[in-house]
């Protein structure tokens, strides 16, 4: 008798684990529901998500902005992200920097520094028309020391992933504009980044 007392607790205990996981699932099916929901009404808005509802036309002001150009900032910019879109490309150059090899610091598998190198290949886009765009030219090896002393300071770790790859292509931006002393430098591209 004692033995199917513990056999009944047994499968008690079993169910009770059965429930509060399939009530931790439903928990998790609720809030992701919640987010998506909220998602749609940041992105349509409430009429947008109304019209989406009943199959009727988005209202007109919205639909009027999806084909709308983006409005100028007053800054030279015209798209969301700090550049000039891409137009036509006569309001922007390229000007290719030469392949550079540094060293970067590394942490071995036993925690040991060790040197690695980098190479990086990187362009710089630039308004022809912005003050210190005639400049560009003819401080390109003032540019490839400044940028070959900031790499040279980094550790494998700083450009790790997409925020270090963000981190710098802004960094090396920030250095162009103070050799060419305008803003003339928009973006940095990096066409290859590779650490042996």
């Amino acid at each position: 008798m004692n033995f199917d007392m513990a056999a009944s607790s047994t499968d008690i205990a079993a169910e009770a684990r059965k429930g509060s996981r399939a009530g931790g699932l439903l928990l998790v099916a609720a809030l992701c529901c919640a987010a998506l929901a909220g998602g749609l009404v940041a992105g349509a808005g409430l009429d947008g998500l109304r019209a989406l509802a009943s199959g009727d036309a988005p209202p007109a002001d919205e639909a009027a902005d999806h084909g709308a150009e983006p409005a100028d900032d007053g800054h030279g910019t015209q798209d969301g992200y700090g550049g000039t879109g891409t137009g036509t490309g006569a309001e922007q150059a390229l000007h290719h920097l030469d392949e550079m090899i540094v060293n970067v610091t590394s942490a071995s598998a036993s925690g040991r520094l060790t040197t690695r190198f980098l190479k990086v290949n990187v362009a710089i886009v630039y308004d022809p028309a912005a003050p210190g765009a005639d400049e560009l030219e003819a401080r390109t090896l003032f540019l490839r020391d400044t940028f070959q002393d900031y790499l040279r300071q980094l550790s494998e770790t700083e450009l790790e992933g997409s925020l270090g790859l963000h981190r710098l292509k802004a960094e090396l931006l920030r250095r162009a504009r103070a050799v060419v002393g305008g803003d003339a430098p928009q973006e940095i591209l990096v066409s290859d980044l590779i650490i042996q």
